[in-house]
């Protein structure tokens, strides 16, 4: 088991991905900067329909935001557009650019994800020196619906108890479930449409951000 430091490295729990589609008011940069100002320290610019051009510039502007808020700025799965933004790091789908190709092309502070949905995938993440995970669907989201059933608690704790990098539970994730995805194991929790699609994601952040840190404490 590779001794990477990425717990060192992942100093969030809340991890923020974005959907420009599900966007109530005001555009993506606008959502991302309430969640900044609730609480959150962790973007994934996820927007696969984009092309290179125009994630870049919006990368550009998403990398100002974060600076300002003292947060990490995470790209996925364009390392290029993760370089050209300096951005913070770079997440990769389980089947994508290999861990150690990428680490070869940016420095050991250089955060790299993975996306996985098995203790398979989780277990050769942290072989490969991935320094979190994501692991999901816990519950059914459609947008994960294309990845198959949930996988569930049980197996998010078996997966816990596994291996030693942060793992975030994913998908369909909302505030009354938080507090039990953390129970098994969860480094943090990663969401989208619960901040994102909501009226107020200022107010949605401060919620998530206050019961992780409420049960960490307990679990202490």
């Amino acid at each position: 088991m590779p001794d990477n430091g990425a717990a060192a490295k992942v100093d969030f729990d809340l991890y923020l991905i974005t959907d420009r589609s599900a966007v109530l008011k005001g555009g993506i940069v606008s959502a991302v900067e309430e969640a900044l100002e609730g609480g959150a320290r962790a973007v994934q610019l996820r927007e696969k329909e984009l092309g290179g051009g125009q994630i870049l510039s919006l990368a550009r502007e998403l990398r100002v935001l974060t600076k300002r808020y003292d947060a990490k700025l995470i790209i996925n799965d364009r390392l290029d557009v993760a370089l050209l933004s300096e951005a913070d790091g770079i997440h990769l789908p389980a089947s994508g650019l290999g861990i150690k190709a990428v680490r070869r092309e940016v420095g050991p502070g250089f955060l790299i994800g993975i996306s996985t949905h098995s203790l398979k995938e989780v277990r050769e993440a942290e072989t490969g020196g991935a320094d979190f995970v994501t692991f999901g669907p816990l519950y059914y989201t459609a947008s994960k619906a294309g990845y198959g059933e949930p996988v569930g608690l049980a197996a998010l704790e078996e997966v816990a108890g596994a291996v030693s990098i942060p793992i975030f539970g994913l998908g369909g994730i909302k505030a009354a479930q938080v507090e039990e995805v953390m129970e098994k194991g969860a480094h943090g929790v990663a969401l989208i449409s619960y901040i994102i699609a909501d009226s107020d994601p200022r107010a949605r952040t401060r919620e998530v951000a206050a019961l992780i840190k409420g049960k960490k404490e307990s679990l202490k």
